[in-house]
């Protein structure tokens, strides 16, 4: 199976949120600025507690947010060049063959650890936070099908 893809900076911004909320750590981290941003919100409420915590608490919650949501993958997005070119990706039953204008890499399955699927794009994983991202814009609906097949059958989700 052979795909021809570039990437839009809007869906790579996308797919790297996706790829921060779906790390636990993030996720336990969102859930406890939560918990202390609505205690607060609550103990002030209730005159219990003066207003430093709960505007700290708002802050962090904020800052964690614009962090997450847009410097971090707006950053990334900048620095990694990748985003910028154009490739042909080569799905075999032995492996992956990524090629562009500047040469190739091929990579066995038993390089990838995982893979999800969000709304635009394939993140094949290498590790907990080495992935690459394989747009599904020019997939057809068959293509993508026997994809997720040979991901299912090679990585596992």
């Amino acid at each position: 199976m052979q795909l021809s893809f570039s990437y839009q900076k809007k869906k790579v911004i996308q797919a790297l949120r996706y790829h921060f909320v779906q790390r636990s750590e993030i996720r336990i981290l969102i859930i406890l600025v939560n918990v202390f941003a609505i205690l607060s919100a609550v103990l002030f409420y209730t005159k219990k507690i003066r207003p430093e915590p709960f505007l700290l608490g708002s802050f962090i919650w904020i800052m964690l947010m614009a962090s997450f949501w847009y410097i971090l993958p707006h950053t990334i997005y900048k620095r990694a060049a990748t985003f910028k070119d154009s490739f042909i990706i080569n799905f075999t039953d032995r492996a992956v063959l990524l090629e562009n204008e500047r040469g190739s890499i091929d990579w066995t399955w038993e390089k990838f650890s995982r893979y999800f699927e969000s709304p635009h794009f394939f993140h094949l994983y290498f590790d907990s936070k080495s992935f690459f991202l394989v747009p599904k814009d020019d997939m057809a609906e068959e293509f993508k099908h026997e994809l997720r097949a040979l991901l299912n059958s090679k990585i596992g989700q």
